[in-house]
């Protein structure tokens, strides 16, 4: 969903600067994309849950008029029971911290400018909560409620803040995992998501793709989301019910 992120704001004319992990995955990913679009990107291999990825990271764009956050998530829960407190604190260090502190470091160059665009993209268990996704449901939810109280505070400055809660969706750590599971049950990928799609009674019948999260993402980062501050969406296929 990252780089769904990436490729459609590129495709708006952004210039971007792009952290992960994985240096290959990385530098390939936003060579593609700019070979497609044009665009000036800069990759930057960093651990944005640490100081130091975080230095490094703003070092390289220190006053960004939009700020898009998004990590891989952590290992689902099978018995909450079995969670660790080190698992508590990579989480919370990835999916909670990190964010905050990108915002506090940037968001008042952006009230200073009279315009800028955060967006979380987070999960739609921050929302639904389910046991299999409470190492990423729980942090997240915080950070909405983060998200919602500052957006308040710099709105007439027109600093808009608004989170993105997706469902299953077609992503790297989705193939790994689910072509773990196929390789484990003599299945398909498809056959594996398949069975997902039905146990959880999916609407859309299917997982989503992630260009379509990214599309999103450009939307609430655009001159049309000046009036849509605060909000969080969920994208997940209809799987999650409510009428609000």
């Amino acid at each position: 969903m990252g780089k769904g992120s990436v490729l459609a704001l590129a495709r708006e004319g952004c210039e971007l600067f792009v952290s992960a992990r994985g240096e290959i995955r990385l530098k390939n990913a936003c060579e593609q994309i700019a070979r497609e679009t044009g665009a000036r990107i800069t990759p930057i291999v960093a651990d944005h849950s640490t100081d130091a990825g975080r230095e490094k990271i703003l070092s390289a764009c220190p006053e960004p008029d939009i700020l898009v956050g998004t990590c891989a998530p952590p290992p689902t829960t099978g018995d909450y029971r079995k969670i660790t407190p080190d698992d508590w604190k990579q989480t919370l260090d990835i999916s909670l911290l990190s964010p905050v502190q990108f915002m506090q470091a940037t968001i008042d160059g952006m009230v200073k400018r009279k315009w800028g665009r955060i967006v979380n993209i987070g999960t739609g268990a921050a929302k639904f909560p389910a046991q299999i996704r409470i190492l990423s449901g729980a942090p997240r939810a915080a950070l909405v409620n983060y998200c919602v109280a500052v957006s308040k505070i710099v709105a007439k400055d027109n600093v808009i803040i608004n989170n993105i809660l997706p469902g299953m969706h077609h992503t790297a750590t989705i193939r790994e995992r689910y072509d773990a599971l196929a390789r484990q049950n003599g299945t398909t990928y498809e056959e594996e998501v398949d069975k997902f799609v039905q146990a959880w009674r999916i609407p859309a019948g299917r997982f989503g793709d992630p260009d379509d999260v990214g599309a999103f993402v450009a939307m609430f980062c655009s001159e049309f989301a000046n009036f849509t501050t605060g909000q969080s969406l969920v994208i997940d296929g209809g799987i999650t019910n409510g009428t609000f």
